[in-house]
């Protein structure tokens, strides 16, 4: 089912427990019925009518109505069509009796009766319906929406003595994403489900006219397997523009001047909307929700309530009228002064938007404050408007910075070279040195990367200028295959460190840190990376307003790295998805980039394939979209073989062809094979699969990546060639820090053994860890050789605890758990006994419950304890704890 198709209906996610609660209310016979109350939008009617197809599932019968504010005009004008012709309702008793007469049916037999907008039912209709409820003829089922005035008889109607209240409120991101998913038939990538949460608000309605109008015009679209917007652009629908303009009615013809200013430059100063408009129409607006009013320290300030009031206020209004708002407000700004640090900034874009020209000055302490704000599509505006006759090897380089943060990257060496032609003394050239080397690094051109450094070795006169140029040749080395060298040649940063505070040093040093941090990691110093990682974050918090090298959250990528590599998967996982928030947050492609692929290689070595799978896709489809050439090959490759544990060849098969395509880059050395040796693996040729990965570790131990190296020797080993990497994996668990390499060399030795003890146990170290698929591979093949020997309790045992661990890797198909050599399940008594049991009842208040001779309970009991490998009720309850949510696993 394609988008379109599938958005016409949209799920009701996120209101489960709501639905939930009806069906418990409705089945106590003593509520009269349920009112779903809310804000527009949010999808009260839709949950409504849930309500209602369950009552008439339920045996009732349903009538049902919409109350309008023309309705409201004529007595019973909502409902009239819900009563009996023959009635005479002149007579308000007897009619009442003929109504309830005719609406009886046979002997408990109920009627449910949905209004939808309760709030504006007239009140003859409420008086009527109350009167039917409490004669137990109809349960009620309506809406109502929050804010809105009702007569005192709806308000009767409605209260909590007669019928049961439902509050809905806005989704949430979480929620949000839930319901993408199911309408798109597909993950949205992380940044683009923040960008519609945050413009929606969560409000239903508005989101998916939001989605459907971006469906139309094409700026949704579907990336490999992910959804996302180009550029952050939605499109609005007729139907949103009509929702929201009469909801923008609402302030009246007085508030118009106040809220398309707003529109065009907010927020605004409280004083500076009181010039505009009375304080009581601001008053009035706040009221009636359509703006906020938020006062921090001694400022207060004026903004729209909902992010597409504006997108519809700016829309409507006429360029000269535009024009004339921007410039007043220009004035009043510069009347005040223009003392704030960021009024410059205003001043700059609405001089620009009125005029298309501003002052170049202003333009230039404009773009210095974007960048500071991580507004690089700001900075590229306000720079690219600004004349060549005005431009500085400090705008070109942050025009350049800006243009390489978007993964603009031909345009970025434009401005880039120019800069480093202009550059006039040693520093200037330091820093367009450093620039345009990342930038042509990451284009894919590493080559002319190192020859742009080498240019800026040839003009450095300094000791601390020569310095500054072996650091940057140093990163380059760490990201290209060679951290041995690199991390040689980073040695330099201890002299950079002193002259951090000078501009053209500082981002000499950030992107040297974090590239050390990284490449100690590929080198086995873990714990000293991760110590490095840190000071490199708080440093760059520390100096984000002086430098220039993307957000702080870069540094969070080394130490997502670091923690995986040391066995700590967990605090890994939440550092990687922080770094995705902060990116998104900060609205930085190449950060939200990297940190979704760091955070999908934890994922994947968790064994959580379906997380890392989408965090992949996300990371390839910005790195496909975006050119950005450097470790495409890479992320193509971890995506295939994730495809390939599921056990989804013919994905995998796509995305391994298309990978050929792209240059190995070096970052995480000989991992750019993985996805090939998984397709062999999933295919069925072994033999083909270990032979790739031996290739690959190879590799990777000659370029000194010994942590790569550990992981593909390790994927030799679960794919049948144990015996051959022992020892191996031995000195490479001797030379790494961490539990991650200990437990990697301490599951090979036990698979080459073939002993089961030794798999168990290394079963619990990789769970400790959170390596669950490692760890339920290890357990499935101790339960396999346990049953070889006939030692039936322990395999039980075994299986149970590789379900456990399994059960957190959802879809993973590896050759060792389709190995497996389960043991019984059991039967449904059993597993009623079993919780029973669990749960501390007796043997004899057991059989007394279940009508059984205790005789029985005590076998089925015995038999349950030999399939789950356990032997006393403890380890039984201990046992079906850990498997809630799973016991059908185990059940005939």
């Amino acid at each position: 089912m394609n988008a379109r198709m599938s958005a016409s209906r949209w799920p009701m996610v996120g209101r489960d427990e709501d639905m939930a609660l009806f069906t418990r209310a409705w089945a106590d016979r003593s509520c009269q019925g349920v009112v779903v109350c809310g804000p527009a939008g949010v999808g009260k009617t839709r949950l409504a009518e849930e309500c209602l197809a369950h009552a008439v599932a339920s045996g009732s019968k349903a009538l049902r109505a919409t109350a309008s504010a023309a309705a409201a005009t004529v007595p019973l004008g909502a409902i009239a069509h819900l009563l009996p012709a023959d009635v005479d309702l002149s007579d308000p008793v007897r009619g009442f009796d003929q109504v309830a007469a005719a609406l009886a049916g046979p002997r408990g037999h109920r009627w449910a009766v949905f209004i939808d907008d309760l709030h504006l039912l007239d009140a003859t209709s409420a008086v009527l319906l109350r009167q039917l409820l409490d004669a137990r003829v109809i349960r009620l089922i309506g809406t109502v929406r929050t804010g809105e005035p009702a007569s005192d008889a709806v308000v009767a109607l409605t209260g909590p003595e007669a019928v049961w209240r439902m509050d809905l409120g806005e989704l949430s991101e979480e929620q949000t994403d839930q319901l993408l998913r199911q309408v798109l038939g597909g993950p949205t990538g992380h940044r683009t489900l923040k960008h519609l949460h945050t413009v929606s608000q969560g409000n239903v309605l508005y989101l998916r006219e939001l989605v459907m109008g971006a469906l139309r015009a094409g700026t949704l679209t579907r990336r490999g397997m992910v959804w996302e917007l180009t550029m952050d652009l939605l499109t609005s629908t007729p139907k949103l523009t009509e929702l929201i303009k009469a909801r923008l009615l609402a302030g009246g013809p007085a508030a118009l001047p106040i809220l398309e200013l707003l529109a065009l430059c907010e927020p605004l100063p409280l004083a500076d909307a009181q010039a505009t408009v009375s304080l009581d129409v601001l008053t009035d607006l706040e009221g009636a929700g359509l703006i906020r009013v938020t006062t921090s320290r001694r400022r207060t300030t004026v903004q729209l309530a909902h992010p597409l009031y504006g997108e519809v206020l700016r829309a409507g209004i006429p360029s000269l009228r535009r024009r004339t708002l921007l410039q007043h407000q220009s004035e009043r700004t510069l009347a005040h002064g223009a003392r704030r640090r960021d009024d410059a900034l205003h001043l700059a874009t609405w001089q620009l938007t009125a005029t298309g020209t501003a002052e170049p000055g202003l333009l230039s302490q404009a773009a210095a404050l974007a960048r500071h704000a991580h507004d690089y599509r700001q900075v590229v505006t306000l720079l690219e408007a600004l004349p060549e006759t005005h431009h500085t090897t400090a705008t070109r380089l942050l025009l350049g910075e800006a243009h390489s943060s978007l993964h603009q990257f031909e345009e970025a060496e434009t401005v880039l070279a120019r800069a480093c032609e202009a550059a006039e003394n040693e520093a200037e050239r330091v820093v367009t040195v450093r620039a345009r080397a990342l930038t042509l690094l990451l284009h894919g051109r590493t080559s002319e990367a190192l020859s742009v450094n080498d240019w800026g070795k040839d003009h450095m006169g300094s000791t601390i200028g020569k310095k500054a140029i072996q650091a940057n040749e140093g990163y380059i080395r760490c990201l290209t295959g060679e951290p041995v060298l690199g991390l040689g040649l980073l040695d330099a940063m201890a002299d950079l460190e002193a002259a951090i505070d000078s501009e053209h040093i500082l981002d000499v040093w950030l992107v040297s840190a974090l590239c050390k941090s990284l490449a100690m990691a590929f080198t086995g110093r873990a714990a000293d990376a991760a110590e490095f990682a840190t000071k490199a974050y708080a440093t760059h918090l520390r100096m984000d307003q002086k430098a220039l090298f993307q957000h702080p959250s870069a540094q969070l990528h080394g130490l997502t790295v670091t923690l995986t590599e040391t066995g700590e998967l967990e605090q890994a996982r939440t550092t990687g998805r922080d770094a995705i928030s902060q990116a998104v947050a900060a609205g930085s492609p190449a950060n939200y980039l990297w940190a979704s692929f760091f955070t999908c290689r934890t994922e994947f070595i968790a064994g959580h394939l379906s997380e890392a799978r989408d965090l992949c896709a996300e990371a390839a489809s910005e790195a496909h979209s975006q050119n950005v050439a450097f470790a495409t090959r890479l992320m193509d490759s971890v995506l295939a073989a994730t495809h390939a544990q599921m056990g989804d060849i013919e994905t995998a098969e796509a995305i391994v062809a298309e990978s050929l395509a792209h240059p190995m880059s070096g970052l995480f050395r000989g991992e750019e094979r993985l996805g090939e040796a998984w397709l062999h693996a999933a295919r069925g040729d072994l033999a083909a699969a270990r032979s790739v990965l031996t290739e690959a570790a190879s590799s990777a131990r000659q370029g000194g990546h010994v942590t790569s190296e550990a992981l593909l020797l390790t994927d030799v080993a679960r794919l049948g060639g144990a015996g051959e990497v022992t020892e191996r994996l031995a000195e490479l668990a001797g030379t790494c820090d961490g539990a991650l390499g200990q437990a990697r060399a301490h599951l090979a030795a036990a698979l080459a053994a073939d002993d089961p003890d030794r798999l168990f146990a290394a079963a619990e170290e990789l769970e400790a860890l959170g390596a669950d698929l490692l760890a339920a591979e290890a357990a499935t093949a101790a339960a396999t050789a346990w049953l070889r020997t006939g030692e039936t309790r322990r395999a039980a045992n075994a299986t149970t605890r590789a379900t456990i661990c399994a059960r957190r890797c959802p879809g993973a198909r590896t050759p060792l758990l389709a190995a497996a050599e389960t043991t019984a399940p059991l039967t449904t008594r059993e597993r009623e006994i079993a919780l029973l049991a669990a749960g501390g009842a007796s043997s004899n208040d057991i059989a007394a419950a279940l009508h059984l001779s205790p005789r029985t309970v005590s076998n089925h009991l015995q038999r349950a304890y030999g399939k789950l490998g356990v032997t006393n009720r403890r380890d039984l309850a201990d046992i079906l704890r850990r498997t809630v949510g799973d016991l059908h696993a185990h059940v005939e």
